[in-house]
């Protein structure tokens, strides 16, 4: 029946579930959180972290169902990747809407472990938000510049050693940690004024990338490279999803094996930093092809 709504009843029904749906799990995320806070006991704090995952997972199963909530939704998910929730993983993904973020979700609450962002430090202290990352085991992460090292040599390595203490946690709660490589949304503006060399990409920065391998790089179990793509259409997909005209989402995912040799120091070692680059960048050209196929696909689906 709710398919048969206009598009402005769509909107209110989907807005209406994923506000409410994120307001009431993230309430009772913060309820756990508050324990958590005040009875620093590591049995203790695991398992608060367990449930507040399950929390988290079950937010992903409401986000998921938004994509069918009013509309009949096809995925077309194509790849190599047998995945399990029992494992740790880092995505390199391409940004084109926030609804990247709920189909990640979507993914991820099938056959993924849960992702987690690595987020700047300053966002703890920002009301419910700071508080709700921090129960879901999220890392606040403090970089320190090259002219911050320069005047105290002693914090040289600090930031790389605190993050990896804080994601030591990681080895008991099975993690995928989301990288945008390209930073920010792909538009045809920002894609003209970076020059970018790719056609249906931005270009990928590495040094985020780099500084989550060189923190979690051994705990990982392999990288998966998922690419995204709407079907062609003028409208924001977050309004086509929310209208219920997004109708079909093609995903592929490539697993990629860890190497010894993607880890590294990539702020302090201009050799490793060159190598990183070059591998980064030939993903991102094969990634580029692969958005093309898919794009083809959507052009010209199969007749049934």
């Amino acid at each position: 029946m709710l398919t048969l709504l206009l598009a402005p009843f769509r909107v209110i029904i989907n807005f209406t579930f994923g506000a409410l749906a994120t307001a009431i799990i993230g309430l009772l995320v913060i309820l756990v959180g508050l324990p958590k806070l005040l009875l620093p006991i590591p049995v203790v704090q695991r398992g608060l972290s367990t449930f507040a995952n399950g929390l988290f997972r079950l937010w992903g199963y409401a986000m998921s169902l938004m994509f069918r909530l009013t509309q009949p939704m096809h995925w077309h998910i194509h790849g190599d990747a047998q995945l399990h929730r029992d494992r740790w993983y880092m995505i390199l993904c391409n940004h084109l809407s926030w609804v990247d973020i709920l189909v990640l979700m979507h993914l991820a609450s099938r056959n993924m472990p849960m992702p987690r962002f690595f987020l700047k430090q300053q966002l703890f202290w920002v009301p419910i938000i700071g508080l709700g990352c921090w129960t879901l085991d999220m890392p606040f992460m403090k970089r320190y510049s090259r002219e911050q090292i320069a005047r105290k040599p002693h914090l040289k390595g600090r930031d790389i050693a605190t993050t990896q203490k804080k994601c030591a946690k990681f080895r008991h709660i099975p993690t995928t940690v989301i990288n945008f490589c390209e930073g920010t949304r792909f538009t045809p503006e920002k894609h003209q004024r970076k020059n970018s060399p790719f056609k249906h990409l931005l270009p990928p920065k590495a040094g985020g990338t780099a500084f989550t391998l060189q923190t979690m790089g051994e705990q990982f179990d392999a990288i998966l490279d998922i690419t995204i793509v709407y079907p062609s259409n003028k409208r924001p997909a977050v309004w086509l999803l929310l209208s219920g005209q997004l109708r079909d989402i093609y995903v592929n995912v490539e697993t990629i094996p860890m190497q010894p040799e993607l880890i590294g120091d990539y702020f302090n070692d201009e050799e490793f930093k060159a190598r990183f680059q070059r591998w980064l960048n030939q993903r991102w050209q094969h990634k580029d092809e692969v958005i093309e196929k898919l794009i083809s696909r959507a052009d010209n689906p199969p007749q049934q």
